[in-house]
């Protein structure tokens, strides 16, 4: 069983993080067999206020969880008008958050990113000579701060071995069953998608 952490953080974006919790959560369920991921949610501390509102009580803390196998790092966020950053682009500046970033990397075999969560992976120098994709508003400041990387806004998500990035908000559901098939196969991929009722892209 592989083991899925997805960060939290203020003002994040529901779906970015509740999406591929949902796919990695359900996969492999309908069959009755032993499921092949655990997931759990961490964060600096808690609780969490995502976008909109929602209250989310994370499962662990950044200096106290189990190894993950399989890193996520969700985004949300962007400047208020008085010019002060919420969301990923807060976090951006966040040593803690950053630095947990990378060591999770050390460790981990895949680590994706959603949305903004891009933004994150390149400040914590993850993205460096890669190709990557994020938010379609995010994308020219992503350039921006990694001019080492090829970044590629019209893609759905971008694989680059161990580091896989999607784009806005709903591609991280299509990104984590693109992982779901990498990892177990095709035909698993699409029966947690049948399950969904989700027409992913392929």
């Amino acid at each position: 069983m592989r083991t899925v952490a997805i960060l939290l953080f203020n003002e994040i974006e529901v779906l970015d993080f509740a999406g591929p919790f949902e796919v990695f959560g359900v996969t492999g369920k309908q069959a009755g067999q032993e499921p092949p991921f655990l997931v759990f949610t961490v964060a600096e501390r808690g609780p969490i206020f995502a976008r909109n509102g929602l209250c989310i009580t994370p499962t662990y803390l950044l200096n106290d969880h189990p190894k993950a196998n399989i890193v996520v790092v969700p985004g949300g966020g962007g400047i208020h008008s008085d010019g002060t950053p919420y969301g990923s682009r807060r976090e951006m500046d966040n040593a803690v958050v950053l630095n947990w970033i990378r060591r999770s990397n050390e460790s981990a075999e895949l680590v994706l990113s959603v949305c903004t969560g891009a933004l994150l992976l390149a400040k914590a120098g993850l993205l460096e000579n890669l190709s990557a994709t994020t938010h379609y508003s995010a994308a020219n400041s992503l350039a921006q701060m990694a001019p080492q990387t090829t970044v590629l806004p019209a893609e759905r998500y971008i694989d680059n071995g161990r580091i896989i990035t999607s784009a806005g908000i709903s591609a991280g559901i299509d990104m984590s069953l693109y992982v779901v098939s990498k990892l177990l196969g095709k035909p698993v991929a699409d029966e947690t998608a049948r399950y969904m009722q989700y027409d992913y892209w392929k």
